[in-house]
Parts: C-alpha cells; sequence; structure tokens
C-alpha cells in the first residue's frame, strides 16, 4: 500500500474514498484513531492509502475531482 493523500478534510477523505471504490481501486483510511486522540488541533492528518498498482489511477482521479490537493 502506497500514500495517496493526506488530510484533516473529513468531507474530502470520504468523497475520495466512496468514489475510489466506485472506480474498483481500493483505498484504506489510515491514522483516524490517532488523528480523533490528538484531538482537534489537526497536528495528525489522515492518510488515504492504494495498492501501488493502482496509485496511478487514483492520482488522475484526484486531480479531475479535487485539484490541488494532491502533493507530489
Amino acid at each position: 500500500m502506497v500514500e495517496l493523500i493526506r488530510t484533516n478534510d473529513l468531507v474530502l477523505i470520504s468523497y475520495l474514498v466512496s468514489v475510489l471504490e466506485d472506480e474498483d481501486i481500493g483505498a484504506v483510511v489510515l491514522d483516524e484513531h490517532t488523528s480523533i486522540l490528538e484531538g482537534s488541533i489537526g497536528a495528525i492528518q489522515k492518510r488515504i492509502v492504494v495498492r501501488e498498482t493502482d496509485l496511478w489511477a487514483a492520482k488522475q482521479i484526484i486531480r479531475d475531482l479535487a485539484p490541488g490537493e494532491l502533493k507530489e
């Protein structure tokens, strides 16, 4: 699994995971519990990871749906 994006934007995370799953790209959100434990200061961002074989397609989806969110 490789990191696709990291953010604290819960709406963006939910949206991207949903779209990726619709495209048959398995996505996992990491650090959900850690970021909850640290409170609302936003120091620990959640990460979306995908299989390395799906990385290119997943990046294309993010470029189309959330321009500027993908840090390369």
